[in-house]
């Protein structure tokens, strides 16, 4: 998708972090956005600071009857989405798996992962049905490495780059793009996101003690060049290559000596 200008963005977590820098970025491309989040005053104020072609629009992504009503709201406004952009998301809560609570565990991947799903669920087929559009779904490099106390979010985040890739696969005939954005450390507000959806957070430092990331906006840069470039992995921070070649090479390992069982 080389010709983002007049395009319809539909981003979620758009009020704050990664989803401001890449609506941001769609809107200096010239696209109309629909800026999505369940913080209805940071996702008004936001809107209006983007320009007129942004459209404010509330919704909490685990609810899938709002979907619907969003689309359609979004469709009369504007019209049909032609990128459709899962970035909510919340952040880990810093405990191990034997000791988080079964609810936080629920809630972060409901947001993430099922959230993404319900996305696509309301996006997807209206796509294909047309042969054009794009999908981003935002994962981590939690999605491609492993770390302790991060549990509840790698699980999260490996199912948004494998639904991802099989999605790519499926929506490649009809003429729609997909890409997984793997980022490293971004200036967000993931903890007070987090905080705010319900999960509290132990053992990682407050907002301004933490280490800063790069700025969201370039982020958004990236998303842009990604879809222009029709890449599936979209990668944020180089220094991640070793640790995720060495756990390819891992997997790759685990076949040596074991012989094909398959018939044909």
């Amino acid at each position: 998708m080389n010709d983002l200008l007049d395009r319809i963005a539909f981003v979620t977590g758009g009020a704050s972090g990664i989803g401001l820098g890449i609506a941001g970025a769609f809107v200096r491309e010239g696209m109309r956005v629909a800026l999505v989040d369940r913080d209805v005053p940071e996702l008004e104020r936001r809107a209006a600071e983007l320009g007129d072609g942004v459209l404010a629009v509330p919704l909490d992504v685990t609810d899938r009857g709002a979907w619907e009503a969003s689309r359609d709201t979004v469709e009369h406004a504007l019209g049909p989405v032609d990128v459709l952009v899962n970035n909510a998301g919340i952040g880990p809560d810093g405990r191990s798996l034997a000791d988080m609570d079964p609810e936080s565990f629920d809630r972060l991947v409901t947001i993430k992962l099922t959230g993404t799903f319900n996305g696509i669920h309301t996006f997807a087929g209206g796509m294909r049905d047309r042969g054009n559009g794009w999908i981003v779904n935002t994962a981590s490099m939690a999605g491609l490495t492993a770390s302790a106390r991060l549990g509840a979010y790698t699980a999260a985040m490996f199912g948004v780059v494998g639904l991802s890739e099989v999605l790519a696969a499926e929506l490649a005939p009809h003429g729609v793009g997909v890409s997984v954005l793997c980022r490293g450390l971004v200036e967000t507000r993931l903890r007070e996101t987090t905080l705010a959806a319900g999960n509290d957070v132990v053992g990682r430092p407050a907002a301004g003690d933490a280490p800063r990331g790069i700025p969201a906006s370039v982020v958004g840069e990236l998303v842009v060049a990604g879809i222009r470039a029709g890449r599936l992995h979209i990668v944020t921070h180089g220094e991640y290559q070793p640790r995720v070649a060495e756990r390819m090479s891992a997997v790759l390992d685990a076949f040596d000596g074991v012989p094909h069982r398959s018939p044909g």
